[in-house]
């Protein structure tokens, strides 16, 4: 006959075996070093450098398998304000595109959230996508302002949904090749925000989520499978916006370069 100690022991052990929960908890990315400090300064780090874009900075938000937010920081000195100096309503964008990130992306296809722009417009074979995990905006705008983008931010521990198609959100895979969460970057333009999440997702833990670990995705084989693509065309000379792929994403402002994007840019048409 089994006692507590063995069948709760029995139950750890399948868990582990099976890879579940365990391996998608904020605690265990912690431990693989995606601690608050490592983000913070990882991010602080990643915006000083060139990335295109206006040079803005940056919100970024950490989400495990399931959705629930692990920590959310940003790229803000000690004298900046949340208020003041940094885009306030792109800290919930970060999280909506760390969630969308994680919920469309599997062990066997990498989809970043710059991959869904041209899928969920009118006529898109992902049309309405944006709708279907509405945000919870009684979590998402709670809590003091003070706490924002700290290691006591108001949206830790929760799951808020949401979903954004454009350029910043990139699921994590770790050295068994295993999704295990998300990023989400916000604060600039989109395609620049995508770009800063890709470098940030190189740095993570010595390199240990970066591409080389991230399946096939829409831009092609790996690595470089969930790039964002700029591919969209005017469409038969009269004005109209078409993706080649399916999946591109407009460029933008200050458009980033070979120079700087860093492989994350699958550019199929003349650099704007």
């Amino acid at each position: 006959m089994f006692n507590v100690k063995q069948i709760s022991g029995a139950v750890a052990g399948l868990m582990l075996s099976t890879g579940a929960a365990w391996a998608d908890s904020c605690a265990d990315l912690e431990r693989q070093g995606l601690s608050f400090d490592s983000l913070k300064s990882t991010i602080t780090s990643v915006v000083a450098v060139k990335n295109g874009g206006l040079g803005f900075p940056m919100w970024l938000t950490l989400v495990d398998g399931s959705g629930t937010i692990c920590n959310i920081t940003n790229s803000l000195s000690a004298s900046q304000d949340v208020t003041a100096d940094i885009w306030l309503g792109s800290r919930n964008i970060s999280a909506q595109k760390a969630n969308a990130a994680n919920a469309f992306s599997t062990g066997d296809l990498a989809l970043s959230t710059a991959n869904l722009y041209s899928a969920t417009q009118p006529s898109g074979s992902l049309y309405g996508l944006q709708a279907s995990n509405p945000i919870d905006a009684t979590l998402s705008y709670g809590g003091n302002v003070s706490k924002f983008g700290t290691k006591g931010d108001p949206l830790k521990g929760k799951r808020i949904g949401g979903i954004n198609v454009f350029g910043g959100g990139l699921a994590l895979y770790n050295s068994a090749k295993q999704k295990v969460g998300a990023i989400g970057v916000s604060g600039d333009t989109s395609c620049t925000d995508h770009v800063v999440a890709w470098k940030v997702r190189e740095l993570l833990a010595d390199g240990g989520f970066g591409v080389k670990n991230v399946p096939g995705g829409v831009a092609g084989a790996a690595p470089g499978n969930d790039a964002l693509i700029q591919d969209i065309v005017k469409d038969n000379g009269i004005g109209n916006q078409a993706s080649t792929s399916g999946f591109g994403h407009p460029t933008c402002l200050n458009n980033p370069g070979v120079e700087v994007s860093d492989g994350s840019i699958v550019y199929a048409g003349p650099q704007k």
